[in-house]
């Protein structure tokens, strides 16, 4: 994937305001942290690319520009990765927070309360950093699924052209298929009022719905649960057994601490964190079952269901998708209505 290629696409005008404050360190340290949670880092995922929290923020920024030129509401969009750790989500596995996966929200509020970086470029172009620091203040940048912003909207696209679902290897976004979708989006106003990312056309908007949905199935699987799951025991593991600390998390990059764990896996191969370590990295399957399977790691889990049902221009006026489109409805409750195995096993490595 060509990234900048990609961003062009989003927003053929790239602000230069916007230069100085992807500078910073608290977002620099995000080039080192993958969006897709760990799933580079294991033989169960082929992804094609590596896309990291950086390029993602940096991205949901440029949407946010592109369809607002409000440098508020834009900086918001960029900071509000900045709390995100090593491996993404699965500090909220870590956490127990699998269902909501917002535990590290808190604390970006408090890095961009007291980063004195952040301080000083916020004063320089007059913005409060109050008006940056929570982005959910912005229903363009942000808003419950299953509606549609510059977050969601960003993450899915490289997320879908990465991801490989071992089952059926099918690709689900092209660049080019991405710019057909993104030029059909506008701001409109949904059923409370609210500016909300649509669009303007009910089959481009059905497509979309389709596929988002297609992938967001695959954040549903054993596979992800697994995955998840098992990385964040790992972290877990490797902080009680002071292979690393606790900030390690959020100052070293994704490869130093693998390469870290893979160090300490040579030296002691007989430990149990090294039997989990290497169940990780080499699985390249997993056992679906209705309980727990001896000499496996198993995980039975319920997680977030990210599934879209996005705003569409009708004649009748705003209406979401699933209102116009019986696909689009009926994909939106296979999604909701989607149940793997009870537990996802992996047989454990010797």
């Amino acid at each position: 994937m060509n990234i900048s290629a990609y961003h062009a696409i989003l927003s053929p005008e790239f602000p230069d305001f916007l230069h100085d404050y992807i500078r910073l360190p608290i977002l620099q340290r995000l080039g080192g942290v993958g969006l897709l949670c760990g799933t580079d880092w294991t033989k169960l995922y082929s992804n094609r690319f590596s896309y990291t929290r950086l390029d993602h923020s940096i991205g949901t920024a440029l949407i946010t520009w592109h369809f607002t030129h409000d440098k508020k509401q834009t900086l918001a969009s960029l900071f509000h990765d900045c709390a995100t750790p090593a491996f993404s989500h699965v500090s909220d596995f870590r956490a127990g927070d699998a269902l909501r996966q917002e535990s590290t929200e808190e604390k970006t509020w408090e890095i961009l309360t007291f980063d004195q970086d952040v301080r000083e470029l916020v004063a320089r172009d007059g913005i409060n950093v109050c008006e940056i620091r929570d982005y959910h203040m912005y229903s363009v940048c942000d808003n419950e699924i299953p509606r549609l912003s510059s977050d969601r909207l960003e993450y899915m696209f490289p997320s879908a052209m990465a991801l490989v679902d071992r089952i059926d290897s099918k690709t689900t976004w092209t660049m080019e298929d991405i710019k057909t979708t993104y030029e059909n989006i506008r701001v409109l106003k949904n059923e409370d009022g609210a500016d909300e990312l649509g669009f303007l056309d009910a089959q481009v908007a059905e497509d979309y719905c389709l596929k988002f949905n297609d992938v967001g199935l695959l954040l549903l699987k054993n596979e992800n649960k697994l995955t998840l799951s098992l990385l964040g025991k790992i972290l877990n593991m490797a902080e009680e057994k002071k292979i690393v600390g606790e900030t390690d998390f959020m100052t070293l990059s994704e490869r130093r601490l693998i390469e870290t764990f893979s160090e300490f896996e040579k030296a002691h191969p007989a430990d149990d964190f090294s039997v989990l370590f290497r169940t990780f990295t080499n699985m390249t399957s997993i056992i679906r079952s209705g309980r727990e399977v001896p000499g496996c790691y198993c995980v039975h889990v319920d997680v977030k269901k990210r599934h879209i049902n996005p705003l569409v221009q009708t004649a009748q006026g705003t209406r979401r998708i699933s209102d116009v489109s019986p696909r689009a409805k009926e994909s939106i409750e296979h999604l909701l209505g989607f149940e793997d195995a009870p537990f996802g096993c992996v047989e454990l490595g010797k």
